[in-house]
């Protein structure tokens, strides 16, 4: 089996927002040689995530962050956490820090508008996530 490890950087450039990574993992998936397999996308971070949803309408972005803002407040009573990001740890934790994806003839699969995200809460920052890639 054969397996490609890539690692990206970006910049985020507000404490919370969704980076359309979609290119990024696509182009991984096409350097890499792999026809079947799968691709591991992962977020080393503790306050930003990995998430897939629609990218045709940047609305729904908009919408998720509106909600988790709802559920999971920046200024909440009661969080310890001594550094002011304990809602970002909590929206992380939602997200989950890794996605995983079926690569067939050598195509990242993914449905008609679906598109892969980094999360970040706690921005702005310099951030990293990791492309592995394995297969035949």
């Amino acid at each position: 089996m054969k397996i490609v490890t890539k690692d990206f950087h970006i910049s985020t450039k507000t404490r919370n927002e969704f980076v359309d990574i979609t290119g990024e993992v696509t182009s991984a998936v096409s350097k890499s040689g792999v026809k079947d397999g799968d691709a591991i996308v992962y977020c080393p971070h503790t306050t930003a995530g990995i998430t897939v949803n629609e990218n045709a309408d940047r609305s729904v972005v908009h919408d998720i962050l509106l909600t988790l803002e709802e559920l999971v407040p920046h200024n909440r009573a009661g969080y310890r956490h001594d550094e002011g990001n304990s809602d970002s740890h909590c929206k992380s934790s939602l997200m989950g820090c890794s996605k995983q994806f079926v690569i067939r003839d050598g195509r990242l699969v993914l449905g008609t508008w679906q598109g892969i995200f980094f999360c970040e809460f706690d921005g702005p920052r310099s951030r990293t996530f990791l492309v592995q890639v394995r297969g035949e």
